[in-house]
């Protein structure tokens, strides 16, 4: 009898990026878990404010056995850190954020009641980031870029490996960020999409702060605010 004998090879499976969507508050805010495989996870943009927002936020973390390690803010716009002091609460997590867009969280509470929102005592900041750096979790990371021009401190998280970016409220499909309200500049958003996000390539997955996913290369063919 003879033995046919092949060579194993090793295979390097690259750790992949799970991405998990909500959409919280009357504002429709999109917020996303984002996991590896070693259960350590990102919480974007915490936007939870109803009981049952937060509820069917903490429900999936328990069932999926992730550890929250760290809350990121694309920027600081009252709709996108309603769920900050839930986070800090019920996971010890602070936000992190661009130091520009403090002004907006410092007067949170009052924009926050304008529009029907009673926010408690917000967290303090754990740390502020800056363009290009690496927002590292598991074995994975995400880099930062500035991206102004909808609000002071705005930022987007790419992910290179598993070809994604997270733009907030820079750019949504078909359409792009206001830049009518405080620290808004059309110019300097239009410089923020085409020196960052459409230097990516064209199948990078974008997932907004607002609405569904779209591509880069979707958005430079279609987006009629984009010329």
């Amino acid at each position: 009898m003879h033995c046919l004998l092949f060579p194993i090879f090793a295979v390097d499976l690259k750790p992949m990026i799970q991405i998990e969507r909500f959409t919280f508050n009357s504002f429709q805010v999109n917020t996303y878990v984002l996991y590896d495989e070693t259960k350590e996870a990102v919480i974007v943009d915490a936007a939870c404010y109803e009981p049952f927002e937060k509820k069917g936020l903490d429900d999936f973390i328990q069932d999926a056995g992730l550890k929250i390690v760290r809350n990121i803010n694309t920027h600081t716009h009252i709709d996108h850190i309603l769920g900050n002091q839930h986070i800090f609460k019920k996971y010890g997590i602070r936000p992190e954020y661009h130091q520009a867009g403090m002004p907006f969280f410092t007067q949170a509470k009052e924009i926050g009641r304008n529009f029907g929102f009673e926010l408690g005592d917000l967290p303090e900041t754990q740390a502020y980031f800056n363009d290009d750096d690496e927002i590292r979790f598991g074995v994975s990371s995400l880099t930062v870029f500035y991206t102004p021009g909808h609000a002071d401190g705005s930022v987007c998280f790419y992910s290179a490996d598993d070809g994604f970016v997270i733009t907030g409220d820079v750019m949504f499909r078909d359409t792009i960020g206001r830049t009518d309200l405080p620290s808004g500049d059309f110019d300097l958003l239009m410089d923020s999409i085409k020196s960052k996000l459409f230097t990516l390539p064209e199948d990078t997955v974008v997932y907004p702060g607002h609405g569904p996913e779209t591509s880069i290369g979707y958005e430079m063919a279609n987006n009629p605010f984009i010329k």
